[in-house]
């Protein structure tokens, strides 16, 4: 290993609100398991993967996911449990790297070349990891090893579940070359058919495309593709106690037309940012919303607040103006849909108008972060989704 090459790992738990369900309740075992809502807008937050296999996936409405499966059994999602094992999770990732930026509940990177010399290779790293979620957790997690974080993501999902898979550095592009287009971090079943009707159906066929020439047939944003294709990713791990920006987005599996839905999707974003924002004991002094469509196209709307706050209701007026204003600029389906927060102040101090008209928001937010940190993110939300009793933004693994 050179000075300057890193050790990365992707950390993804299998399936898991599924799993853990399966976990909990041994009668489930073996079985498809479905976690999400019923009912006429109900949708598959989490399949199990006995239940995959009959086609049923996230983010599908829960009556073709039944039709599909009619003997899967249907659970409605625990939130507190999923969160009290997803903290168990991250401190056991924490033990082997303080460089870990988590991307969701069940899934996380780590940057550990630091930590090599005292706990050995990422392939040790890894099965330590492995070991430890196994027995502490009872639970499985795949983990990809790789030189940067893009190969890392793809190694940890090409084996899964219960897999271990290493990248080295060298002969990284000739490695990728065979993937298929659809392996590729941004790019979707639905997305994918417009990449092959150009002839660009594995990584090997983006390693040789020019990259202008790739911008002009899918935008801007596809230039990335190119590099990534070949293995080239430098962004660095970031812990969020160290970063300059929190941030949440959701990437859906087919596009998204309704809005109603897509305000839910983005009130739960804004309130787990928020409660990041806190824990973090940082304030925001700039929003920003990030919406990307079908065809790639990726654009940003962002606002900078006059004091800085830490509120979730005074972030979700930010989010909710700055989406209302999208809208009739002229509304169109969503492939992907972010909320971060930036500019943040971590000085602790509290504006001279600020702590006046804030303090009933102020109260609120600390007893829903009590609640939160002692029952779990689904205890208690403003977001309809979640009492429709699914996210269906979750992605799956």
């Amino acid at each position: 290993m050179t000075a300057l090459e890193r050790t990365i790992l992707h950390c993804d738990l299998d399936a898991f609100f599924a799993s853990v369900e399966q976990l909990d309740d041994p009668s489930l075992r073996g079985r498809p398991v479905l976690v999400g809502g019923v009912g006429a807008r109900g949708v598959v937050a989490a399949a199990s993967y006995e239940a995959r296999e009959f086609g049923c996936r996230s983010a599908m409405p829960s009556s073709t996911a039944l039709r599909l499966c009619p003997h899967a059994v249907m659970v409605p999602g625990r939130g507190a449990r999923y969160s009290e094992l997803s903290r168990r999770f991250m401190a056991i990732l924490e033990e082997a790297s303080p460089l870990v930026q988590p991307l969701s509940l069940d899934e996380a990177f780590l940057d550990v070349t630091g930590s090599l010399r005292l706990l050995g290779d990422g392939t040790a790293i890894a099965n330590d990891i492995r070991r430890k979620t196994l027995e502490q957790l009872g639970l499985v997690v795949s983990v990809g090893v790789a030189p940067n974080k893009f190969v890392a993501k793809i190694a940890s999902d090409l084996e899964k579940p219960d897999a271990l898979v290493r990248f080295e550095s060298e002969g990284l592009a000739r490695r990728l070359a065979g993937l298929p287009i659809e392996r590729m971090w941004g790019i979707g079943r639905k997305s994918a058919e417009s990449f092959r009707t150009h002839g660009l159906r594995t990584f090997a066929d983006l390693q040789k495309i020019d990259p202008d020439h790739l911008v002009s047939l899918f935008g801007e944003s596809s230039r990335r593709f190119h590099e990534l294709s070949h293995g080239i990713d430098d962004r660095p791990v970031v812990s969020e106690r160290t970063s300059k920006s929190i941030g949440q987005e959701r990437t859906f599996s087919e596009d998204i037309s309704d809005r109603e839905l897509l305000g839910d999707i983005l009130l739960g974003e804004v309130e787990q940012v928020a409660e990041r924002l806190r824990r973090a004991q940082a304030k925001a002094t700039r929003v920003t919303l990030k919406i990307r469509f079908g065809d790639f196209q990726t654009i940003t709307r962002s606002r900078t607040v006059d004091q800085p706050t830490e509120t979730t209701r005074t972030l979700w007026e930010l989010a909710r103006s700055i989406f209302e204003g999208w809208c009739l600029e002229g509304f169109q389906p969503v492939r992907l849909l972010g909320f971060s927060v930036g500019g943040l102040d971590r000085s602790g101090q509290v504006g001279l108008f600020e702590q006046s008209g804030s303090d009933r928001d102020r109260v609120i937010d600390e007893t829903t972060d009590a609640i939160i940190e002692r029952f779990g993110t689904s205890a208690i939300s403003r977001a309809r989704a979640v009492r429709r009793g699914s996210d269906p933004a979750a992605r799956e693994k």
